[in-house]
């Protein structure tokens, strides 16, 4: 690896997908671009390619997500991978082992590639390190604490990339409990290294982290405000089960100020397409009317994901 930026191997290629921060914007673009080569004719299909034969794909989740997980899933079996699930819940964790000794054992199996998702952050960097004496592994980042979600952030920039074809004039607002969010985080990270001039956060003090201003984005308390003239609209939903004590008087209170509706979507641009990582708290963070509406591109954003990530899959293990 790389020293000066572990996510590479010596030769400045990727070895592993840890954070969008500190990527070249060449390899995002080669992502974005090998992604693009596996979606099919039109937004609902993605091709099957034998790219990943013979290798073993495990899904080390020591966190919930099944929307992740199954994409991650669906991804390297499009990829002719071999796919292990590890139930963390019933596995050697739990019985003490440690993280680094259940991937010891785990890679004398002959696994090639490890989708960690942790809730500490830092673990899948921590893997990364462990593994660096053998080339041959590769360690893909699902999510780690409050600190990074780069497939999320790339399928998002892959989705805008898709409907808004540049990122050279565009104008993107992140809406939401921005303080919890890893995807908030890769996403700023993926639009600045792109080259958007213009990315907006809106949330209400008690959700927005110390110094995001630093990361190169405007701040807008205001949501009528920080909508207005907007291309791209992401909405994040509230991560309840990652706040300590009462940030928000009530979800209600958080719709009536800060929800998507019809009303607030036509603040922006007439062609602004509206995004969400999921899952969706209707009513809460965005009215149905929008998430269905025809501005809506939700569910392509699912189906991208699942291409993204045979992207990343396939770069890695040298497939593209």
């Amino acid at each position: 690896m790389s020293q000066a930026n572990p996510q590479l191997n010596a030769r400045g290629g990727l070895q592993h997908l840890l954070t969008i921060e500190g990527l070249p914007q060449e390899i995002v673009r080669h992502i974005l671009d090998t992604a693009g080569s596996f979606v099919g004719i039109g937004e609902r299909e993605v091709k099957k390619v034998p790219l990943l034969r013979g290798k073993s794909v495990f899904n080390l989740f020591f966190e919930n997500s099944t929307r992740t997980r199954t994409t991650f899933e669906i991804a390297a079996k499009r990829l002719s991978a071999d796919v292990i699930n590890l139930n963390v819940n019933t596995s050697s964790t739990t019985k003490g082992e440690s993280l680094l000794d259940t991937v010891d054992n785990l890679a004398a199996m002959n696994a090639d590639m490890f989708v960690v998702r942790h809730a500490q952050s830092g673990a899948p960097h921590l893997i990364a390190r462990h593994v660096r004496s053998q080339p041959h592994l590769h360690v893909v980042n699902a999510g780690d604490g409050r600190h990074a979600h780069p497939t999320q952030g790339l399928l998002d920039a892959y989705t805008i990339r898709h409907y808004k074809r540049d990122f050279a004039h565009l104008s993107v607002a992140i809406v939401g409990d921005i303080l919890h969010s890893r995807v908030a985080r890769s996403l700023i990270q993926v639009l600045r290294t792109l080259g958007t001039p213009d990315v907006r956060v809106i949330a209400p003090q008690t959700l927005l982290p110390t110094g995001i201003e630093g990361m190169g984005v405007k701040v807008f308390h205001d949501v009528e405000k920080g909508l207005r003239e907007t291309d791209v609209i992401v909405m994040l939903r509230l991560q309840n089960e990652r706040m300590r004590g009462p940030l928000l008087p009530s979800a209600q209170e958080f719709f009536k100020t800060y929800g998507l509706t019809a009303e607030r979507l036509a603040l922006a641009r007439p062609d602004a397409i509206v995004m969400h990582p999921g899952p969706m708290n209707r009513g809460v963070e965005i009215d149905s009317l929008v998430a269905d509406g025809g501005q809506s591109v939700i569910l392509p954003q699912v189906t991208f994901g699942i291409a993204v990530r045979m992207a990343v899959m396939s770069i890695l293990a040298g497939g593209s």
